[in-house]
């Protein structure tokens, strides 16, 4: 069972805390990783990429020139593509980029990179975290006392003090840990639990 040091908000130890094995102790998939990354990135393209083809061009409507006779190429539109101004061939079009993965290759994902952080002792677990008003400052000096600058903050539950405190820290995010992602695990240096939110997570994954 996976075991890392207990800190309280204030960035002392209080002791040691063992994280669930099945979540925070397997073998990080790294095929499983790469693909989910992939997926959630994909999933955020906004696909809106558009040009126009030939029918859509303004203009054109008329034959340039007569079929036969002119010693030139015959022509039939001077909106075709080989015209300065046609239309554009083959070019992007509106669509969506996201694709579903199974539900248990997502939850492999998400306990792989948990335990990838584990394994490089990048994980920190609060005994609470706990902000009686929304205080930047006082966010700012927990995750300096606890070596934590860029971070994502995993909490139990929606705290709109913790969330408004750290909102404004340039590396730092705020979630539930029922919205944990791979993603957002693999993008921040730290990862800061509260006991409640590990539980919420054994809840969730186990």
């Amino acid at each position: 069972m996976p075991k890392v040091e207990l800190y309280k908000q204030d960035g002392s130890k209080a002791g040691d805390f063992d994280l669930p094995e099945a979540i925070f102790g397997i073998e990080p998939n790294q095929h499983v990783l790469h693909d989910t990354v992939v997926m959630q990135q994909a999933s955020r393209r906004q696909g809106t990429h558009s040009v126009k083809n030939r029918s859509a061009v303004r203009g054109g409507g008329r034959k340039p020139w007569r079929q036969k006779g002119t010693g030139r190429a015959r022509q039939g539109s001077i909106r075709s593509p080989q015209w300065v101004g046609g239309g554009v061939v083959f070019g992007p079009t509106p669509r969506s980029y996201s694709f579903k993965m199974p539900k248990k290759v997502r939850r492999l994902a998400i306990r792989s990179a948990l335990s990838a952080r584990v394994l490089d002792n990048d994980t920190i677990v609060l005994e609470s975290l706990v902000m009686d008003s929304p205080k930047t400052k006082e966010m700012a000096a927990v995750l300096t006392g606890l070596s934590a600058v860029n971070a994502l903050i995993v909490t139990a539950d929606v705290d709109d003090a913790v969330f408004l405190s750290a909102r404004n820290l340039q590396g730092v995010s705020v979630c539930k840990a029922s919205q944990l992602s791979v993603l957002d695990v693999l993008h921040h240096h730290k990862i800061v639990f509260t006991k409640d939110a590990v539980a919420k997570v054994e809840e969730v994954l186990g």
